[in-house]
């Protein structure tokens, strides 16, 4: 069995701290993964807004958000532009590629393209992939082979705009198979590469799940033969709950089950899956996520 190890970066705080401390951990077992960062300015304190939001708030409590996440994560930009990541954490950006990490883009403004992807028309939306795109090829010195929409927020209009860019593939939804997305009859060539498997803040302190089972809960998901993508971020499995992913690789390993980036399931991807992309709301996160639909025939 072999899991897609996809690693969101979507904060200063998750760059400095969590994507040093999963590089040490992964080097340690010689698993490469897919790092998709957010480069641009970390205004993630504005979601602070969505408390009055009843859904919202019960998952900052259910996750005990201020433990987890850091309050330097849940105030920076509340009352000013946060910093630009990639301009102040270039550095380490770099040393994850060199690593030998499939690097990719996550977003310009991860808080401005959740709170506002519904609101953008196509030249907002291409503008965005646009500041991302350029900083990330400037830092790598080539330019990111793939992509990831923050929160899995994404419309027809995003992969319109997404196929403007050379990537590879995306991996903006969640799902079951890797597939390439239809659009009113027509296929977009970029595949996209789904999470399977539900984060962690999804399922903690649901049903009972809590951090003394929750691996154990994980990898009963994981299923043979089939395509398996975790989500995790550096911003909780590369901190707080650095030691609870740790002892996860290591029962996984044990259990003979390898990992690999994403790029990797390319190489016997099916070019006749195709399916429609459409918004769900799914348990344990607020708010409405872009999910595959059945597989479809052109």
């Amino acid at each position: 069995m072999k899991i897609g190890l996809r690693i969101d970066v979507d904060t200063f705080r998750g760059t400095k701290l969590g994507v040093p401390n999963l590089c040490k951990l992964l080097a340690q077992h010689s698993i490469k993964a897919s790092f998709f960062f957010s480069v641009g300015p970390d205004n993630m304190g504005r979601h602070l807004w969505r408390l009055l939001r009843p859904t919202f708030l019960w998952k900052m409590l259910r996750t005990k958000a201020a433990s987890l996440y850091g309050w330097d994560i849940l105030l920076r930009g509340t009352f000013g532009p946060g910093p630009v990541i990639g301009e102040k954490l270039g550095d380490i950006i770099r040393a994850t590629a060199d690593a030998g990490h499939e690097v990719a883009l996550h977003a310009w403004d991860h808080h401005a393209w959740q709170a506002h992807i519904n609101e953008m028309d196509e030249d907002a939306i291409y503008l965005e992939i646009k500041k991302g795109y350029d900083l990330l090829t400037s830092i790598l010195g080539k330019p990111p082979a793939c992509s990831a929409a923050p929160g899995w927020k994404c419309t027809d209009l995003v992969l319109k705009e997404k196929s403007k860019f050379p990537f590879h593939y995306n991996s903006d939804c969640r799902g079951t198979t890797v597939f390439l997305p239809v659009i009113n009859g027509q296929s977009i060539q970029q595949p996209q590469i789904p999470v399977t498997l539900p984060t962690y803040d999804e399922v903690i302190g649901h049903n009972g799940i809590s951090d003394g089972n929750y691996n154990d809960y994980l990898l009963s998901l994981i299923k043979p033969n089939e395509l398996n993508v975790l989500n995790i971020h550096a911003e909780v499995e590369g901190i707080a709950c650095l030691e609870i992913f740790s002892n996860f690789l290591n029962t996984a390993l044990l259990k003979g089950i390898s990992f690999s980036p994403l790029g990797d399931f390319l190489i016997d991807f099916p070019k006749t899956n195709y399916a429609e992309i459409v918004n769900q709301d799914i348990v344990g996160r607020e708010g409405w996520v872009c999910c595959q639909t059945s597989d479809k025939e052109l």
